[in-house]
């Protein structure tokens, strides 16, 4: 029972950083239940989704018998995506039964599947457990727009992540990070973001320098390659989330429909939703900071121009 309440107090923190303002439904045997039943939490895009499960936690391969694809109606409401067999309908409550799918969104990064070519119109989703999901959208535009704003989302509420846990092991594990909502403003959860980049690309130079000179094999080998493919990873998500605060802080408005229309005013590139133009920021070089912008603290509950429409 404590383990369940301490999880339904962490999702509660997905919705808006000040938990003491949500009312939680003590009936509810899912917490995610609650949060799809407030009106209040904004809904941020909705539409038709086809999902593959690809990866279990720490990137298991899912068993065959479990990688079909289904069809959902996706909602993507505060911090949550919900996939869901009904159509959207704003104001309709979601049955607890069409909660088992739901994704929570917080460190998690989009990025087109280019790599796939069995189907057209798709994208990786990797959680922050490392779970990976390919999902296929109705067309080019949409597949864009669903990577923008999942990773939008998430860089502008994933809590900093926790201190590194100082210990005698040497084998490598991957940082726990938070599922609560971000209590920084806009402008530190830039900065955040900025630092991580800047702290993963240099952990990532170090690592590589102090490869061994002879050839490992077995358990140091895949020691190795995991922490490879985790520093590689959150270099990539970092400079995403900071390229797309510093869009969004430009930007001056909460309107995911308008920061989409700054992005896509030229030729939309492959990487989480972002345009690739001479004026893009590389995500290969540091971020620059924005600099003098004052940012408001933001939750799910700020206004909008309402629910975007896929």
């Amino acid at each position: 029972m404590r383990d369940e309440e301490e999880l339904r107090k962490s999702l509660s923190e997905l919705a808006d950083p000040n938990p003491k303002s949500i009312k939680r439904v003590s009936s509810s045997s899912n917490p995610f239940l609650d949060f799809s039943q407030d009106p209040s939490i904004v809904t941020y895009k909705h539409g038709l989704l086809v999902r593959k499960s690809h990866a279990e936690p720490d990137c298991k391969k899912t068993p065959r018998g479990k990688r079909g694809w289904k069809t959902f109606h996706g909602v993507l409401k505060g911090m949550i995506l919900y996939l869901q067999k009904e159509e959207y309908k704003p104001g309709k409550a979601l049955a607890e039964e069409e909660l088992k799918n739901a994704i929570s969104i917080h460190h998690c990064l989009a990025t087109q599947a280019s790599d796939y070519s069995k189907r057209p119109n798709v994208f990786y989703l990797r959680t922050a457990d490392w779970r990976v999901f390919l999902f296929q959208a109705q067309n080019t535009e949409q597949m864009h727009s669903w990577m923008t704003r999942i990773n939008v989302v998430a860089a502008m509420f994933s809590a900093p992540p926790f201190p590194a846990a100082i210990g005698s092991q040497k084998k490598f594990s991957r940082p726990l990070l938070p599922s609560s909502t971000t209590r920084l403003t806009q402008e530190e959860q830039l900065k955040s973001h900025e630092a991580k980049f800047k702290a993963m690309a240099a952990e990532l130079l170090e690592h590589r320098a102090s490869l061994p000179d002879k050839k490992v094999k077995g358990k140091e080998y895949e020691e190795l390659k995991q922490k490879e493919e985790y520093l590689v990873f959150e270099k990539s998500r970092y400079g995403i989330y900071a390229t797309l605060m510093r869009a969004k802080l430009k930007a001056g408005s909460e309107d995911l429909a308008a920061l989409e229309a700054a992005l896509f005013s030229t030729t939309v590139g492959t990487q989480g939703g972002l345009k690739t133009s001479p004026s893009s920021s590389s995500l290969h070089q540091e971020p620059t900071s924005t600099g003098g912008h004052r940012g408001k603290q933001h939750t799910h509950r700020q206004a909008t121009s309402g629910p975007q429409k896929s």
